[in-house]
């Protein structure tokens, strides 16, 4: 079987997060670098194997403060840990869209988790470079993952809520096949 590889297309993809504050609103992050692919058989994404990772070091809240702190101990470690990861165990076909059940790491805690992900389709750009796009979109435990920092208010507010949102609108380019010569 002919394996293709798809590489993400860091200047048409994005990934953020959401997290409640004070239990009344909503901050949303993003990680401004990042690197992934899948590698896929007759150009099939069913099943394809995916791989992904953050830089930590590139969180970004809008809030340098709130960013650092993010990045040291009481958060991400990224000096230890500069990078959160994914690898794919499945990805399968629901209708149009997809499944994708596979490995995160974040710190040095890795856990099974399910993302939804919606099929964009494919098309060719400008170049002749054929893309894929996916809107991917899942929750997470940050606890779960290590990132145990809790405070409370002087009121008794809960500064943060446990659950994450994540989402990811990727869009993937083709690699094209060497030919032997």
């Amino acid at each position: 079987m002919a394996t293709t590889t798809w590489v993400i297309d860091p200047t048409h993809s994005e990934v953020q997060f959401k997290i409640k504050h004070l239990v009344i609103s909503t901050v949303t992050g993003s990680f401004k670098k990042f690197e992934g692919q899948a590698v896929t058989e007759n150009d099939s994404f069913e099943n394809a194997q995916v791989s992904f990772a953050l830089d930590v070091n590139s969180i970004d809240t809008n809030q340098e403060q709130r960013d650092e702190h993010l990045r040291n101990n009481d958060f991400f470690d990224a000096a230890t840990y500069p990078q959160i990861t994914f690898t794919s165990t499945s990805l399968t076909q629901k209708g149009s869209d997809y499944k994708l059940t596979g490995n995160l790491t974040v710190k040095d805690v890795t856990k099974p988790v399910t993302l939804d992900v919606e099929f964009g389709g494919v098309a060719n750009d400008f170049y002749g470079n054929e893309k894929a796009g996916f809107e991917i979109s899942g929750k997470i435990n940050r606890k779960e993952f290590g990132l145990t920092f809790h405070a409370v208010t002087e009121a008794g507010s809960i500064v943060l809520g446990d659950d994450v949102k994540l989402s990811a609108s990727v869009q993937l380019i083709k690699q094209k096949e060497e030919v032997a010569a």
